[in-house]
């Protein structure tokens, strides 16, 4: 029986944000053309592992949707009746760049389903790891409203439904989108049982989010952390912020199970980011946490797709990723990796290695390393 799962489900990808481009509402001086959330990126994800071979050394599984009563652990009534009321008429807008159409609360709720799924399975040790390819995604997605695309937060739903049967206690989340995962923050910022961290672009979306002294309020001061690299940050620096202060503090908590928010909207083809990584990037950051995970968790880890609106190199680096998720020799070869590791400000640069060094040192202070 293969050891790490994967949950997808083609309704999921039937979403249709509408003819928006890179823009959150069409416009009158703007072109028609497909979103830059569309189904492709995922698609051809799910496709490659097909033609690689690679998902036949995967448990593959389409759960059921997620139902209300999950949905209403994170999001509140209100919302979710206007979402119903949208989703029957002509949709609309979620709140904040969040556009549907009629027929997108069902692939929300399914992406919301194959989280739960995911992370139920890997919990209570059906299977030790997963991947689900979840759309649309929902870090952004906040209890009141979706937002950058997001309609449901999936991994708070699935986190909370968890929690609260009993599979797991200690939960850590790492964002590594390259937009800050407010959603997951907003969700557990008192929660001193859950551990949020967003390693991400600064000043991208959302605009008022994201800061390092954002760390936690109340009891769950200390269960949040930030990291906002500035723009144009690659294979350097987010080698040295994950050393130095990523698995350090994801070690020190102790978690019992490890979800990361995973976009690959880091890379250094994405249409809607300004970072540099390359495929070999997204597969070293998850063998070092798998590594992770065996030593402090028994292996428990999900990782939950989000953003990346690279059509072409998306598939690439989520290949790597559930490559070295499920430990398989499967490999397809990325002919721009080694281009990309090749161009110039890769290594860490003295600014980058200046704040983040100062962030390490902050956070060893408070007592958290």
């Amino acid at each position: 029986m293969p050891a790490t799962g994967f949950f997808w489900h083609e309704r999921c990808f039937w979403h249709d944000p509408g003819a928006i481009g890179v823009f959150s509402a069409p416009g009158e001086f703007l072109q028609p053309q497909p979103a830059s959330e569309s189904p492709e990126s995922k698609r051809r994800l799910k496709n490659l592992l097909e033609v690689s071979g690679l998902i036949d050394e995967l448990d593959v599984r389409k759960p059921a949707m997620a139902r209300r009563e999950d949905l209403e652990r994170f999001h509140t009534p209100r919302y979710l009746d206007a979402l119903e009321a949208g989703d029957r008429a002509l949709g609309g807008d979620a709140g904040d760049c969040a556009p549907y159409t009629p027929g997108s609360l069902a692939a929300a709720s399914q992406s919301a389903g194959l989280a739960i799924a995911a992370v139920e399975a890997v919990a209570t040790g059906d299977l030790e790891r997963a991947y689900a390819l979840c759309r649309p995604p929902g870090h952004h997605a906040e209890a009141d409203q979706g937002r950058g695309f997001c309609l449901l937060g999936n991994i708070p739903v699935a986190v909370m439904r968890a929690r609260a049967l009993g599979q797991v206690g200690r939960v850590a989340i790492l964002d590594w989108d390259v937009h800050h995962g407010n959603g997951q923050q907003a969700a557990f910022y008192a929660d001193p049982e859950v551990f949020t961290i967003s390693i991400h672009q600064a000043g991208n979306f959302p605009l008022e989010t994201g800061g390092f002294d954002e760390q936690g309020d109340g009891e769950g001061q200390g269960a949040c952390l930030n990291l906002p690299l500035p723009p144009g940050c690659g294979l350097g620096a987010y080698d040295h912020a994950m050393s130095e202060l990523v698995l350090p503090a994801l070690e020190a908590f102790r978690p019992e199970l490890i979800v990361v928010a995973c976009g690959y909207d880091a890379c250094a083809k994405d249409p809607l980011g300004k970072m540099l990584l390359n495929s070999a990037a997204f597969a070293r950051m998850t063998r070092q946490l798998r590594a992770l995970a065996d030593r402090v968790c028994r292996g428990r880890l999900v990782m939950v797709h989000e953003g990346g609106y690279s059509e072409g190199y998306v598939p690439l680096c989520g290949h790597a990723v559930i490559g070295e998720l499920a430990g398989s020799a499967v490999r397809v070869p990325d002919p721009q990796n080694d281009e990309i590791a090749a161009w110039p400000y890769q290594a860490l640069q003295p600014h980058q290695r200046e704040l983040i060094d100062g962030w390490q040192a902050a956070w060893a202070a408070a007592g958290r390393l």
